[in-house]
């Protein structure tokens, strides 16, 4: 990649993370729904046509967080060490993202995350949306398992185990409970859950 190339993409990255971040101060504020995408657009100090180049639908605004990690699980997959199993790396990344305290694993109590997380599973058409990130994501990661059949019963079970995860922590932590209250259960489910999957659901 040339330098010319290159400050091009960061520019391009730079101006998605900039329309995004204003996009969701905006509906943080006053609501998905109330915000008008002419109204990011001029947040962002961007055009209606550049905005659209960037996300060619309103909700995608909301979710570049989660497209971030759309192939997450294939990367981790493609790049585990010798010797290592699928199952194994991706039970590792996993509880990685546990002790990082990553949003995506729904372990986070800082009021930012929990605020997002409100805004989006308060957002019909925001969680729709999120299904077609999670069947990419089901896509990409059963094409790093070798595709076929056998690979995409294999992904979607996974994909779902880590949702269903995060979703069990983010529900205890919206209910009161701090993150470190959390996280020994969160070990503890992960481990369930990826033993189970690794023995077939006997």
């Amino acid at each position: 990649m040339s330098g010319e190339t290159g400050l091009r993409e960061r520019k391009k990255r730079q101006t998605y993370r900039a329309i995004s971040d204003a996009a969701i101060a905006l509906f943080l504020e006053k609501g998905f729904d109330a915000v008008p995408v002419a109204e990011v657009a001029a947040a962002a100090d961007v055009s209606k046509p550049t905005l659209f180049r960037y996300f060619p639908a309103k909700e995608d605004l909301a979710l570049h967080r989660f497209a971030d990690h759309e192939d997450e699980a294939a990367r981790v997959v493609a790049a585990r060490p010798a010797g290592h199993s699928p199952l194994h790396a991706l039970h590792r990344h996993f509880l990685d993202g546990l002790e990082r305290r990553d949003p995506v694993t729904g372990l986070s109590d800082e009021e930012g995350v929990l605020a997002y997380h409100r805004l989006l599973y308060g957002t019909p058409s925001l969680v729709a949306r999120l299904y077609a990130y999670q069947v990419r994501s089901e896509s990409a990661l059963a094409a790093a398992l070798g595709g076929g059949l056998g690979a995409r019963l294999a992904a979607g079970q996974i994909v779902a185990v880590q949702r269903i995860l995060a979703e069990e922590n983010w529900r205890r932590i919206a209910a009161g409970e701090t993150a470190e209250q959390v996280r020994p259960d969160a070990v503890a489910a992960a481990a369930l859950a990826f033993g189970q999957l690794g023995g077939g659901l006997e």
